[in-house]
């Protein structure tokens, strides 16, 4: 017991670091794929934004300059002006000659002296933008990043061209603090599911440990254990299953109890029998061949009887236990009986006994286990053989009506007392036995009332004026 108890709680903790690593799993996949999607697509899609709305700003304002542009001595520092006010970084218009003509930075206008090599690595994108291509771009730095806008547009009714270099430190910064909260989150989120995944594991594992322990009951015997859970799920089965095989376990012990009884209680007398005229043949008859012939008969005798006991026993005792289903199928009842009728014959001619056979119609259709049913026909025409004196009648009768069909065995002999009519249904019950031609097992009636119950049928003795009957009921079907 304390090995299996030990066994479990290896296998409950094997167990719960498995769905605890199984959940866990699932949480780093999650977290895994918001990394990913957070550096593979979201970054990149904050500078993509940003690019198209820097673009599309100083488009509007290159045509801002070109409606604003009248006056040759008179340049459009307006819209020049506004647009660097809303951005973060530097804005040139250049002419056609790649000149700058006006720098502006955070909204001031900036001296253009010595700004051609400052900037030249801006400056040079300008020859594609004054060829009437828009210029969209991130260039990498050693220590940064900038975003290159270039928009053609018209000067005076020349050529010129808008530069924009925006750096990307509040955008990085952005995405910073976007990772920062998302390694919180991670953090907090890990914390959490593992905490969630340990109570749900230990969820999962209490039913298991139902069933476990219920399981380790059974095999200490405790055959009623029984994991009482109520679930619509898998566990839920499992449990019906072990529930099952309680019952099942208890089929089993209950068959074990009752042929240890009836194997013990039955099988002493003839077995004693059998010991003393062995033991008499051995010292007394064996030398008187008549004595030693009537004894080895008695001997054989009591085998034969000690045979048929241990079928009955074992036939009564599987019933009992309920492992015996029923094969119904739909028999003409007549026709049952009367094949019953030759083998009753055979076994009364032994005993000077004649068995007649009535019926009041060949007819009787009802649903029945055969093989059952003609037991039940054997046990009682045995019954009646051998409560029926020499030379006289052992009838067996048929009597139909609409519904049913009653059949009875009738033989004359000694009464049976009215208050021990019911008991001989029940097993090792031999009222009158002992003035019968063999002494029975005491099982053969208890077998009738088995296989009757489990048949529904009804079925009842009478004894009186020195003529006894068994019968009993068949529910008829409609005649086919």
């Amino acid at each position: 017991m304390k090995t299996s108890r030990l066994g479990f709680t290896y296998i409950k903790s094997k167990l719960l670091v498995r769905l605890w690593s199984a959940n866990m799993l699932l949480v780093v996949i999650g977290i895994a794929f918001l990394w990913t999607v957070q550096i593979l697509l979201f970054e990149p899609n904050y500078i993509n934004v940003t690019k198209e709305s820097l673009l599309e700003t100083v488009q509007e304002t290159a045509a801002a300059v070109e409606e604003m542009a009248v006056d040759p001595d008179d340049l459009p520092e307006d819209p020049l002006l506004f647009l660097s006010k809303t951005i973060v970084g530097t804005l040139f218009l250049v002419d056609e000659y790649g000149e700058i003509l006006a720098a502006f930075n955070n909204g001031q206008q900036l001296n253009i002296d010595g700004l051609s090599n400052e900037y030249s690595w801006l400056l040079s994108h300008a020859p594609t933008v004054l060829n009437g291509e828009s210029l969209s771009a991130v260039e990498d730095f050693e220590k940064s990043s900038a975003i290159l806008i270039g928009v053609p547009t018209t000067l005076f009714q020349r050529p010129a061209a808008l530069l924009l270099s925006n750096t990307i430190t509040q955008i990085e910064a952005l995405q910073s603090m976007n990772r920062q909260q998302l390694f919180l989150f991670t953090i907090i989120l890990t914390i959490f599911a593992s905490t969630i995944s340990f109570f749900l594991a230990q969820h999962f594992i209490r039913p298991i440990k139902t069933i476990k322990e219920a399981i380790i009951r059974l095999t200490n015997g405790e055959l009623y254990s029984v994991p009482k859970l109520n679930r619509g799920d898998e566990l839920g089965t499992l449990s019906e299953s072990v529930a099952d095989l309680s019952t099942e376990l208890q089929r089993v012990d209950v068959l074990r109890k009752e042929v240890i009884a009836n194997v013990s209680h039955e099988l002493r007398s003839p077995l004693a029998l059998i010991t003393d005229y062995g033991e008499m043949v051995r010292d007394v008859s064996g030398s008187d061949e008549r004595l030693r012939k009537e004894h080895m008969e008695l001997i054989i005798s009591e085998a034969h009887r000690m045979s048929a006991m241990v079928d009955d026993i074992m036939d009564f005792s599987i019933m009992q236990a309920g492992y015996t289903q029923l094969k119904n199928e739909i028999w003409n009842t007549y026709e049952v009986v009367s094949s019953v009728v030759a083998y009753a014959r055979g076994i009364a001619n032994q005993y000077d006994i004649t068995v007649d056979f009535e019926a009041d119609s060949k007819n009787g259709i009802a649903l029945f286990d055969r093989i059952k049913m003609e037991q039940v026909l054997r046990n009682l025409i045995n019954n009646g053989i051998n409560h029926t004196p020499k030379n006289e009648r052992l009838l067996i009768k048929l009597t139909n009506t609409s519904t049913r069909t009653k059949v009875a065995v009738i033989n004359p002999g000694k009464d049976i007392p009215p208050e021990q009519l019911e008991l001989i249904w029940e097993r090792y019950q031999r009222v009158q036995h002992q003035a019968g031609h063999k002494e029975g097992t005491g099982i053969g009636l208890a077998i009738v009332k088995t296989i009757l119950t489990s048949h529904a049928f009804d079925y009842g003795a009478e004894s009186k004026n020195g003529v006894t009957s068994f019968w009993f009921v068949v529910p008829r079907l409609e005649d086919q």
